[in-house]
């Protein structure tokens, strides 16, 4: 009777299957300890890939870099999409232009040289309490992870991400 068909039941065998599966992950446990936090993803954009984000690819997500921080925006598509008002901004570092306030094309560059002490701290609201507020860190530029000669910048560290959950990235 029943006692029967549970020994036949194919679950035991699945089950082994499984563990065995899990079993290469396990032995690799202590690799993992190296890794950084799960929330600081640090990824390094180029200039010519975070152009690919510019809201024209439809089903693309829309990225903007502000301060060398590549923020995904495509929540914001009414504001940052094409044909959107902000549209300008996304694809590239646009530091100066939100500092300023300013969409002409002189302005969307992430060199903040000469703004004024007004437009620094308004900079600095703009990032903390919308980009960094409300949208979440999908990595850097790469001005902001190496330095000038391409080497990687030892200064750097990632930016704390109050938006971004690990299963934001699957």
């Amino acid at each position: 009777g029943m006692a029967g068909a549970a020994a036949r039941s194919p679950l035991p065998c699945l089950l082994l299957r499984l563990l065995l599966l899990l079993l290469p992950a396990a032995s690799a446990e202590p690799e993992l300890r190296f890794k950084p936090p799960a929330e600081a993803p640090v990824r390094l954009f180029t200039e010519p890939e975070l152009a690919r984000y510019d809201g024209h690819q439809e089903g693309q997500p829309i990225y903007l870099a502000v301060k060398g921080v590549v923020f995904d925006v495509t929540s914001g598509k009414e504001f940052y999409g094409k044909g959107a008002p902000y549209n300008a901004l996304v694809g590239k570092d646009s530091t100066r232009g939100v500092a300023k306030m300013s969409l002409d094309p002189a302005d969307l560059t992430h060199d903040t040289t000469g703004l004024t002490e007004e437009e620094l701290k308004s900079l600095d609201d703009i990032f903390n309490n919308v980009y960094k507020a409300k949208y979440p860190i999908v990595g850097y530029t790469s001005r902001r992870i190496l330095n000038e000669d391409g080497s990687p910048n030892l200064d750097f560290k990632p930016e704390d991400q109050p938006h971004f959950s690990i299963k934001d990235e699957f």
